[in-house]
């Protein structure tokens, strides 16, 4: 099977050694997301508009490789405060329908350019 890069100016640019996320047959992988305005490249203030921003690429870069957030089949959630998994829950139930992705939270000391909260996905449509 062949590599498809997936890649949109509606969310950030690769700031480092990787793609968006890169589509195998019908699954894509989508690379960690945190909460960086996709025009300013800047971080957005405060972990409810992070954890709206981050959703918010996640879903721009679904888009762009042709699916939705509702086709993600596993979720991962890196947060450097635990105590805000309430509020990604809470956001999160507005960007994803039921049933639900599989999903992991993991509380880290720190994550790229300060951000409070990261989180990527894979995707499998068709």
């Amino acid at each position: 099977m062949s590599r498809k890069i997936i890649s949109t100016p509606d969310a950030p640019a690769a700031i480092g050694t990787y793609s968006q996320a890169v589509q195998v047959g019908d699954t894509i992988y989508m690379s960690g997301q945190i909460g960086l305005d996709p025009v300013s490249m800047q971080m957005v203030e405060g972990i409810d508009a992070q954890i709206v921003r981050v959703f918010d690429n996640l879903k721009a870069v679904a888009t762009a490789a042709g699916a939705s957030l509702n086709d993600a089949v596993k979720l991962n959630i890196y947060l450097t405060d635990l105590a805000n998994f309430a509020k990604v829950n809470e956001t999160m139930a507005k960007y994803f329908a039921q049933p639900f992705p599989a999903r992991a939270a993991v509380g880290v000391k720190e994550l790229p350019r300060g951000a409070l909260v990261e989180a990527d996905a894979i995707l499998v449509i068709g």
